[in-house]
């Protein structure tokens, strides 16, 4: 809609202390804190622009669900080159409500990104078992034909995964 004002996603990656006064210094923010063996993520939605100094910024194209403090986040990086963005986002706007039913999912997010051509499919799910299941089911497989991520007429560099484990304070303790 015209005028609309839409969210925007920011992220930066660091170590978890750094990320941890970040998340104190913002605390008017709902920040997101995730972590895996390289490292944390910190993750945050709002209309106005970013509060990292280093970090990423992305356009919300779609939303499901809200991230929760708790589970296991899964996120698709897939680079799309500028001339494929509205075919891609068209794609993958017609597959995103296979995952919603599906038992643990938590939230979806499709991120377009504000510069450069890097997208982000995220997905969160109670736990790490909860998105292996869904991997095992034919919606997964259906979502993720070569058509909707792979294909060579879009994509001009290797798609990539990373996952996360929501940062909790008791992992701290």
């Amino acid at each position: 809609m015209e005028g609309e004002i839409r969210l925007k996603a920011f992220m930066t990656n660091g170590t978890v202390d750094f990320l941890l006064k970040l998340v104190e210094k913002h605390d008017n923010l709902d920040m997101k804190l995730m972590h895996n063996n390289e490292g944390g993520l910190a993750y945050y939605e709002h209309n106005r622009k970013k509060v990292f100094q280093a970090g990423r910024g992305y356009e919300i194209v779609e939303t499901i669900g809200n991230i929760q403090d708790a589970g296991y986040v899964v996120m698709n990086h897939i680079p799309v080159d500028e001339e494929n963005q509205p075919t891609f986002e068209e794609r993958i706007g017609r597959r995103i409500h296979l995952v919603e039913e599906m038992p643990g999912f938590q939230a979806f997010r499709f991120l377009k990104p504000l510069k450069g051509n890097m997208y982000i499919v995220l997905t969160q799910w109670r736990t790490k078992k909860d998105f292996n299941r869904w991997k095992g089911l034919d919606e997964f497989h259906e979502t993720h034909q070569p058509a909707t991520v792979k294909s060579s007429t879009y994509l001009f560099e290797s798609p990539h995964i990373t996952y996360f484990k929501m940062y909790t304070e008791e992992e701290d303790e």
